[in-house]
């Protein structure tokens, strides 16, 4: 995430999505290893808030909103191809 994104990133996109009603949503970042980290949310329906449910760093393994099972590492090494 660059450095002029990360307000719009973290809190201008999840409170228009929140406001469209998007269920779950992933943040992608570079970590202090440079490797991807994915950040996890889901919409809270009572409080149409974002509520975090994980914080992935080398390995990213869900059911909701869908299987889902990534080597974060993996992503990293053929990005640097």
């Amino acid at each position: 995430m660059s450095p002029d994104s990360v307000e719009r990133d973290r809190g201008v996109k999840p409170r228009k999505y929140a406001e469209a009603g998007v269920k779950h949503f992933w943040r992608v970042e570079q970590g202090d290893d440079d490797l991807p980290v994915v950040y996890v949310y889901e919409l809270d329906p009572a409080t149409r808030a974002y509520t975090p449910t994980g914080i992935h760093h080398q390995k990213m393994n869900l059911s909701v909103p869908f299987p889902v099972d990534v080597d974060l590492g993996d992503l990293y090494r053929r990005g640097r191809r």
